[in-house]
Parts: structure tokens; C-alpha cells; sequence
């Protein structure tokens, strides 16, 4: 799944993480989809394997990539308002408030880089099980 039109809700991580959990259906599915779109050697005639296993790495590039672009632009957004509140946090040291709040956004930050990683082993799984099923099929362009 691409994502969605308008801006992206950064402010709630649960709301961010409900996002890309959608936005990873793809992934999640990517073994049930080359099994009912991938035939077997005694089905093969009757398939296309090879357009199949390219409408599926068009698919899976471009929800990745977009994903990418989710996660980075909130992490940008959120490094922005942890700057911002470190420099009124050194205006006003005796603010509890603004230290709460920006101990808050820093934590959130923090889950946003992790779910790089994430994204990360969700993308390889994706691309093993791909190519295992794919690569007789479909070769992607080198320069990707």
C-alpha cells in the first residue's frame, strides 16, 4: 500500500505505527501472494510468472520506498520539535513541563529510528521470499 494522500500524523506514535503496520500489509502477505499467483512447475503454462513477478517487485519497491519516506519525514518532523524544545529548555532550566515534554518527544524519536530497523528486516524477509519464488521467473534492472 502506497501512502496515503495529505500529510502524515507524527504527533501520535500509535497513530504512526497503526499507519505503517497498514502500510505493510504487502509484506505480511507476500508468501500467500507468490503462492497463489506464482504457479508451480505444473501449473506453468497457465500463468505468466514472469509479468506476475514483476507487477509484484513494482509493488513491493514502491510500498517500500514509501514507507522509507513516511518513517524519515517523522523522524525529521520530531528531531525539528526535540530541537526546538532543547533550546527553550536552555532559556527556561527550572520548566518541568518543557522537560517533560521534551524527555516525551525524545522517547518518541527514539521509537521512530527504531522502526528503520524494523523496516529493515521486514524489507530483506520481503526480498528472500521474493527471490526464492521470483528469480527463475523475473530479473530485476541491475541498477536497483
Amino acid at each position: 500500500m502506497a501512502a496515503p494522500s495529505g500529510s502524515v500524523n507524527c504527533e501520535e506514535f500509535a497513530e504512526f505505527q497503526e499507519l505503517l503496520k497498514v502500510m505493510r500489509t504487502i509484506d505480511d502477505r507476500i508468501v500467500h501472494e507468490l503462492n497463489t499467483t506464482v504457479p508451480t512447475a505444473s501449473f506453468a503454462g497457465k500463468i505468466d510468472a514472469s509479468q506476475t513477478c514483476k507487477q509484484l517487485y513494482e509493488s513491493l519497491k514502491e510500498a517500500h520506498a514509501s514507507r522509507d519516506r513516511v518513517i524519515k519525514n517523522c523522524i525529521a518532523q520530531t528531531s525539528s520539535v526535540v530541537k526546538h524544545l532543547r533550546e527553550e529548555r536552555e532559556k527556561n532550566l527550572d520548566d518541568l513541563t518543557l522537560l517533560k515534554q521534551l524527555r516525551k518527544e525524545q522517547t518518541k524519536l527514539k521509537w521512530m529510528q527504531s522502526e528503520l530497523n524494523v523496516e529493515e528486516v521486514v524489507n530483506d524477509r520481503s526480498w528472500k521470499v521474493f527471490n526464492e519464488r521470483c528469480r527463475i521467473h523475473f530479473k530485476p534492472p541491475k541498477n536497483e
